[in-house]
């Protein structure tokens, strides 16, 4: 089972806010769907027309078009919405397409952007995390502060086909029907009397389960606060998280915190094939500055999709997918064939159009799969990543502009940190004793072995978003468990 949890946190601050203003009142109109039926009129008689009901077109009335074919007065009226329809699927098609680049675009970039200073060193980040507070703040940043953010982002909210697309597929990750369950929401805290924008309030409550919440900032041990931040230990069956204790908003002076963002993005999953506890046994795993320590070593023998790659530096790469139970989300591995060739010789080349080659050129192969059990926690600032894609604007006092957010001048964000863990290990046993069993050389079989730094990303195949990026540089030190076993547990440096 892998269980994989991250969170990230965006407090904005307002200046000289006075507090004696009661409670805005801000009621939003929930979002109405309308399930519309579209007709089509034939000019021969107004009162022969068609439905377009989800499963078939049906004729209300008889016709002549309805009883045979179509007279030949109708064909160039035909022939246009043939034209228009393939028209429209095209280009849904590439706005899908295109979205799916610009996403995995962003997940590489701040893939990069960390592994960048973070040499040697393991970590683990959520791109839809971090996409998803910026995306909500684009609803209320106006002029170069909305501009930068768009940069960033590749992309911008305001257009409605973005909107569209991205709504849609968000309502495909919340959960799995089988197997496993995956969470996406973010949860924005408002100070009590601060007055939000009726516009804002209503697109937030639509976007991407998203929430809205008045509490007391001044207390930062508020249960409301500690409930939402619990929800991705919950939904990794590890129980209610450490609590709000450690972040930002502990350090900005109370009478100015304003409104806390909080993504959270949560991530349970079964293995369509799960390992046996069994075969796990004690190997060797050279870290990336040539220390060898002995690690327990998942292995099964199995179907999977392998496939060998080069990039663009001429550097061979194995790249791995292991489907989880329904397969709603794959774990996809990329491990440099040569044993010497560092991640941080690969990590620059990477692109977003590489990985979709990688994720879709893969052929089904029988393979011994050796895969370290593994645990990883990591957070860091995400303020001097931002401002080094050149959104500054969002975190100065004097030049953000977040009028959408509310009317009054004042809102910036303070700081933007980003949690994350995950853990990959067998489904929910205890480990064994090692075997002596070497699986090394039982058959003729290709062996894909995770014994060296290797990378690695969560992706949904619907929509192509990357869930998790992340890499296993170094194992810090091996520790016993007593109710989960011998884990390769790698902690925030």
């Amino acid at each position: 089972m892998s269980r994989i949890t991250s969170y990230i946190s965006f407090p904005i601050i307002m200046l000289f806010f006075r507090f004696d203003q009661g409670l805005a009142k801000v009621t939003s109109s929930k979002w109405q769907k309308q399930n519309l039926r579209p007709t089509v009129w034939l000019p021969k008689n107004h009162s022969e027309y068609f439905s377009c009901s989800d499963k078939k077109l049906q004729p209300y009335s008889p016709g002549t078009w309805a009883s045979g074919n179509p007279p030949a007065s109708m064909l160039p009226f035909l022939a246009t919405l043939f034209f228009l329809h393939s028209c429209f699927l095209r280009a849904n098609g590439h706005l899908r397409e295109g979205m799916m680049l610009l996403k995995t675009e962003f997940a590489l970039r701040l893939y990069q952007s960390v592994a960048a200073c973070r040499n040697d060193t393991n970590f683990v980040i959520s791109p839809t995390g971090v996409s998803l507070p910026l995306e909500i703040l684009q609803f209320g940043a106006e002029g170069s502060t909305g501009q930068q953010l768009a940069d960033a982002l590749g992309y911008t909210i305001h257009d409605q086909r973005v909107k569209d697309f991205l709504h849609a597929a968000y309502a495909t990750l919340p959960t799995f029907r089988q197997g496993g369950e995956m969470e996406l929401a973010c949860s924005l805290f408002v100070q009590m009397g601060t007055p939000l924008s009726p516009c804002f309030v209503e697109q937030v409550s639509w976007w991407a389960n998203s929430s809205l919440e008045p509490v007391d900032l001044g207390e930062p041990n508020s249960t409301t606060i500690q409930a939402s931040e619990g929800t991705s230990g919950q939904a990794a069956g590890e129980g209610p998280s450490e609590g709000p204790r450690g972040w930002p908003w502990e350090h900005v002076g109370a009478a100015f915190a304003q409104l806390v963002l909080v993504s959270t993005m949560s991530f349970q999953g079964t293995w369509r094939k799960r390992f046996s506890s069994t075969d796990t046994q004690i190997l060797p795993f050279t870290c990336a500055r040539g220390l060898v320590l002995q690690v327990p070593m998942m292995h099964q023998m199995a179907e999977v999709n392998y496939g060998q790659f080069q990039d663009p530096a001429g550097h061979q790469v194995g790249v791995l997918e292991l489907p989880y139970l329904g397969s709603a989300v794959s774990l996809f591995l990329v491990l440099p064939r040569d044993k010497d060739i560092p991640l941080s010789h690969i990590e620059p080349h990477l692109t977003a159009s590489t990985i979709h080659l990688w994720t879709t050129s893969l052929r089904r192969a029988r393979m011994d799969v050796f895969l370290p059990r593994f645990r990883i926690q990591s957070q860091f600032n995400l303020k001097s990543i931002l401002n080094s894609w050149g959104v500054t604007d969002l975190f100065d006092p004097l030049k953000a502009n977040l009028k959408g957010i509310s009317g009054q001048d004042g809102f910036y964000v303070s700081e933007a940190i980003h949690k994350a863990k995950i853990e990959v290990l067998e489904e929910g046993t205890k480990a064994s004793g090692a075997t002596a069993l070497l699986l090394l050389k039982r058959s003729r079989i290709p062996i894909f072995k995770a014994d060296r730094p290797f990378i690695y990303f969560l992706r949904e195949p619907n929509t192509g978003i990357i869930v998790f990026f992340d890499r296993i540089q170094i194992i810090i030190y091996h520790c016993l468990s007593s109710n989960k076993g011998s884990f390769v547990h790698c902690p925030l440096k």
